[in-house]
């Protein structure tokens, strides 16, 4: 054996057999081969298996080798071997250098444990200890399978990861000068750092809307002591004093919470305790979770309370986007935002048909479950089941009102001509559940005022959308109707009366309005005894006088803007019904424009029977209202849905004359357009009155329909007659051209006076008021003051009892009060003051001569205070009132004028809301006169604002109030207040009012700003001035009113919303704002028209969308290219 048997074989391959013998020394014969060759062998067999098994897993699993798991895995694998290369080194550095001999036993061990972890390496599989032969000290196995998770997610588990934190930027070791680490961060998106929560988030609303915590006061310490002492909690104290004595307590000295301990019982929940914010939403979830317990035990227990039902719908809104565990998360994206709306919608519809199952006969929880439905539902499925709502409960009004809403409202379906019919039938129908033909259906309470009211709602409906003509034959026909039926057909049900009322129609007949109209009964009459005999009758000279003006003004305009003038022009002189004169020889064939006749079959369905006095003035006043006469006496109540019939901008541009602060309030603005001004919204050229044949048409209708109501209605009606003079004579000197109001001033009089001339007119103090006014208003003030002592010498001996002769004396101190304070303050002894002492006393009215008896004045107080007393509150009127508060501020001050008003307040707020008109006088004569007052003497403004906020609190649909808040208010640049007080009154109002004024507010605050901005700079300094953010909040506030559901359906709110996004410069977004106002005003011709104004290059789209949806159209673009060729 060789000295060194590591290389005994290559030194015997190398020696010949002859050099053994000289190298015998070199030999060991001690040691034995086959150790070596043992572990040969071994080796060459363990190594050649783990190549295969690593190659096999390579190819077992190729998708991995890009991933990092096989780099940190193959790091592991070096790291372990590392350490048992330095524990052998360690094992051998131990031991020593005293030998390095390997023994063959060593050796054979040593071949047995590698073979049996290369079989354990090569099976992949696990063992029980108990199975393995010659179990060792340390068993193991390696697991080579895929691990599935590793392949579906992207990473490794984070648990299975160490994490640290690293102190500091330095590396030990590092030579700072010429050394440094870069260390680079991870991920930003994956550190588990939250980020600051602001007011808004989910947790900090829930804190917010979670119970108070109790925190008790600290005193200061007082003493010099080297530490802070703390007080004793109270409930401490009061547990050391009140401590009960036990044989667990004998001294007294625990507290509560040590005692309970001992008896092994917990502490009860004290409210109050220090929670955090998982505590408060706790507490948050619980409310809600209560709240919802009780809803459904009240809902089990009554399950026919149906504002139960309706209250638990609107609280699943609170519910769903409110603060608890409940609610989805407001700082999702838009997509989850719809999908939990959705949700809530599918969720209150499954409410919603528990309640109508519950019950089946409740027509609001059907309405309710429609409203619902049309986020959910196609339009057709949603038109189907109206028809058949309205075809299970045909006699409720107020179901047909919704009905007829949805159905001109809705854009996909919507078409004139169809909604028309549906109002036809709707009526039709009503008719017949009232005259007892459907006994299926009893007739509900208040049924013949809901059938006029949907009656009044079609007509304006045909009006917004242009077909004025309709319209007018609409009202024609039920005054022909109701008036003038003959007596043989009064007791038919309606549906026969209508049919005998056809062939009238269509005979060609003179109407109401038209000259020699003598009504249905009298024509038949006449048929009966063989026909009228018309007498030829000489054509008149009217051709000269009819001849118009040429319709095309500049052929240079562009074809929008000839198409716009043309069609405004015509929209104001061709709304009459087109007839054909018969003394002319003219026939059907010779109408140019065949939809301005109208047939009998567009207004047949809608007659209806109007047998009531009262119903009847009313029919009459509300078509004189259609034709633009103010209607201030009374006798009209405001429609049901007045926001829908809101198209003007008159009713927030035409604020109180400060000429005139205390009578300017007299005719306010209705906010609808009359008939013939149905333009686009910046139109400035609307005339006083109607057009020629307007006028007479009107002249005509008066004169028809006086001798047919009684005596007192016939007052009301001469008093719109008069005041419509008076209307058109201030909107002349608005105008500033003297030769129309001159000519106006003498028509008005003539006028007034003729009807002062009637024999039931003579005593009709309302009459002489209005005319003692319009002298006044045309300069003559001797002559009105002669007027006015006329009519008082006739009627003062009425007293306070009179309301007539009250508002007749409040008028005239008002026009004299305003005349003095021109020239300084008002004297005692005014004659303002004279003329409310002689009301009282009662007596024989003389003029004034200039001297006021002090006695007088003490015996008139008293008078009015009496009079106030035994009127009471249901009884007072505004005019009484109104004398109280004047005389008192002339006599006394203004805090004795503001106690009477403040006790009428206080009567007002406890009254029923039938009496909403007087209180609104009275309202608007308090702050009126405070005005007054502010504006000649040093007053506080807060008792002003106060007033206007208490009046406006409880009448926010009041124009005239709102124009007196907007200019107490502009004289502030601050508009905080303002806009808090708009956004808590349009909260609680059923009115878009309130939105419009705001909207208003904010548009003439920018218009301040931009002035400013642009003041001493040339125009093209700043072509784009810069955000201020008011366009934003203008934005906000049209979209919170559109969203309401008394402002969706608003065409006023549409117009100026789409009007400001385009004068604001985003045409963009006014185009969409164009489209969205079409899918909820889509019968509004105004709209269009302000389209076409607004973006004059798809003047050809709207024209066609127009004609799609059947809106009048009286001038198409082929006529305009027709008369420019002309």
């Amino acid at each position: 054996m060789a000295l060194f048997p590591s290389c005994a074989e290559i030194s015997n391959s190398n020696n010949s057999a002859g050099d053994k013998g000289d190298l015998e020394w070199l030999s060991n014969k001690s040691f034995s081969t086959e150790a070596l060759k043992t572990r040969q062998r071994a080796t060459d067999r363990a190594q050649p298996e783990t190549e295969e098994a690593t190659h096999a897993s390579q190819q077992k699993c190729p998708e991995r080798e890009d991933s990092h798991g096989r780099s940190k895995k193959r790091k592991k694998e070096k790291k372990k071997k590392r350490k048992k290369e330095k524990k052998s080194k360690d094992d051998s550095g131990s031991s020593g250098s005293e030998s390095d001999t390997v023994y063959p036993s060593d050796l054979l061990k040593q071949e047995n444990t590698d073979r049996q972890e290369a079989q354990v390496r090569v099976s992949g599989a696990f063992m029980w200890l108990d199975d393995l032969q010659s179990p060792t000290d340390s068993p193991f196995c390696i697991d080579r399978r895929a691990d599935r998770a590793n392949w579906e997610y992207k990473s490794l588990y984070r648990g299975d990861i160490a994490r640290y934190r690293r102190k500091g930027g330095s590396c030990l070791g590092l030579d700072f000068r010429r050394q440094a680490v870069s260390w680079v961060e991870g991920d930003p998106k994956k550190r588990a750092d939250r980020k600051p929560e602001r007011y808004f988030s989910s947790s900090t609303r829930q804190l917010l809307r979670s119970d108070g915590q109790v925190v008790l006061p600290v005193t200061a310490a007082t003493n010099s002591d080297s530490y802070i002492q703390l007080p004793a909690c109270t409930d401490e104290q009061d547990s050391y004093t009140q401590a009960p004595v036990s044989w667990l307590n004998p001294l007294g000295i625990y507290d509560p919470g040590t005692s309970l301990w001992l008896e092994g019982k917990g502490q009860p929940e004290v409210k109050g305790d220090q929670q955090g914010v998982d505590s408060a939403q706790s507490t948050g979830s619980s409310q809600i979770t209560g709240r919802v317990e009780e809803f459904n035990r009240k809902l089990r227990e009554n399950p026919t309370d149906i504002q139960m039902w309706l209250d638990f719908v609107h609280f699943q809104d609170e519910l769903a986007f409110g603060s608890g565990s409940f609610s989805a998360s407001k700082d999702s994206d838009g997509d989850m935002r719809k999908m939990s709306l959705r949700a809530v919608l599918e969720k209150k519809l499954s409410i919603m048909d528990r309640a109508v199952e519950s019950n089946p006969g409740n027509v609001d929880l059907k309405l309710e479950k429609l409203r619902l439905c049309k986020e959910l539902w196609e339009p057709a499925v949603l038109l189907k089941e109206w028809k058949k709502l309205v075809f299970i409960h045909p006699n409720s009004a107020p179901l047909w009102r919704k009905y007829l809403l949805f159905t001109q409202s809705n854009f996909s379906t919507f078409s004139v001509s169809k909604v028309n019919s549906v109002f036809g039938k709707c009526l039709s129908t009503l008719s017949a559940v009232q005259d007892g033909s459907m006994v299926s259906h009893p007739p509900l309470p208040g049924t013949q005022e809901d059938i006029l009211e949907i009656f009044l709602q079609q007509c304006h409906f045909l009006r917004q959308a242009g077909h004025t003509e309709k319209a007018v034959c609409l009202f024609q026909a039920l005054l022909d109707f109701t008036f003038f039926k003959p007596d043989s057909v009064k007791d038919l049900p309606t549906r026969q009366q209508v049919e005998f009322f056809e062939p009238f129609w269509d005979s060609g007949e003179s109407r109401i309005g038209e000259r020699e109209a003598r009504g249905w009964k009298a024509w038949m009459l006449q048929q009966q005894r063989g026909g009228w005999v018309i007498p030829p009758e000489p054509d008149d000279d009217d051709d000269d006088e009819e001849q118009e003006d040429p319709e095309i003004k500049d052929k240079t305009w562009p074809k929008w803007k000839i198409w716009l003038d043309v069609e405004t022009s015509r929209e104001a002189n061709h709304w009459l019904p087109w007839r054909p004169d018969k003394t002319k020889g003219q026939s059907e064939e010779d109408c140019e424009d065949p939809d301005r006749q109208v047939l009998f079959d567009d207004i047949g369905p809608s007659m209806i029977r109007v047998d009531r006095p009262d119903l009847q003035l009313r029919l009459i006043l509300a078509f004189l209202q259609f034709l633009g006469l103010p209607t201030s006496s009374g006798k009209v109540s405001a429609p049901t849905d007045s926001n829908v019939l809101l198209d003007d901008l008159s009713l927030l541009e035409e604020g109180p004359d400060t000429e005139r602060p205390l009578t300017s309030y007299d005719l306010p603005a209705t906010g609808m357009s009359s008939v013939g001004h149905m333009t686009f919204l910046s139109d400035r050229r609307k005339q006083p009155g109607l057009c020629r044949a307007g006028e007479e048409f009107l002249q005509n209708v008066l004169e028809r329909t006086l001798p047919l109501v009684s005596a007192r209605d016939r007052a009301a009606v001469a008093l719109c007659w008069l005041q419509y003079e008076k209307l058109k004579v201030l909107r002349c000197l608005h105008s500033g051209n003297k030769k129309r109001l001159k000519a106006q001033g003498k028509r008005s009089k003539r006028l007034a006076k003729r009807l002062l001339k009637e024999p039931e007119n003579r005593g009709s103090l309302a009459l002489w008021r209005e005319y003692a006014h319009l002298e006044w208003l045309l300069g003559n003030l001797e002559e009105a003051r002669k007027v006015f002592d006329t009519a008082l010498g006739m009627g003062v001996s009425k007293g306070l009892n009179d309301p007539a002769l009250c508002n007749l004396s409040l008028l005239y101190a008002q026009l004299e009060v305003e005349q003095a304070s021109k020239s300084g303050p008002v004297p005692t002894s005014s004659p303002a003051v004279y003329i409310l002492t002689k009301l009282a006393e009662g007596a024989a009215y003389t003029p004034f001569s200039g001297q006021i008896n002090p006695v007088a004045i003490l015996k008139a107080r008293k008078a009015y205070e009496q009079a106030l007393l035994n009127a009471g509150s249901k009884k007072w009127t505004s005019s009484l009132v109104g004398c109280f508060g004047l005389f008192q501020y002339l006599t006394m001050g203004i805090d004795a004028a503001d106690a009477v008003y403040g006790q009428a307040r206080q009567k007002a707020v406890n009254s029923d809301a039938s009496r909403r008109r007087d209180w609104e006088s009275i309202a608007v004569q308090h702050v009126a006169l405070l005005r007054h007052h502010t504006s000649t003497n040093v007053f506080p403004l807060s008792r002003l604002r106060l007033a206007l906020t208490d009046a406006l609190s409880l009448l926010p649909s009041s124009a005239p109030l709102w124009h007196l808040y907007l200019q107490t208010e502009n004289r502030y640049h601050s508009a905080g207040r303002t806009r808090r007080f708009f956004h808590s009154v349009a909260k609680r109002a059923e009115t878009v009012v309130p939105y419009l004024f705001a909207i208003t507010a904010e548009q003439r605050l920018k218009q301040l700003l931009d002035s400013v901005q642009r003041s001493g700079i040339p125009g093209d300094a700043l072509p784009i001035l810069p955000e201020n953010g008011l366009s934003n909040r203008i934005r906000c506030l049209f979209e919170a009113a559109a969203a309401t559901e008394h402002g969706a359906h608003c065409p006023l709110l549409w117009r100026m919303y789409l009007n400001f996004m385009v004068c604001d410069g985003n045409a963009e977004r006014g185009s969409g704002v164009f489209y969205k106002a079409l899918q909820e005003v889509p019968w509004v011709k105004g709209l269009y028209m302000d389209a076409v104004q607004l973006f004059p290059e798809r003047v050809q789209e709207f024209l066609d969308l127009m004609t799609e949806k059947e809106l009048r159209l009286r001038v198409p673009m082929e006529e305009v290219d027709i008369l420019l060729e002309d």
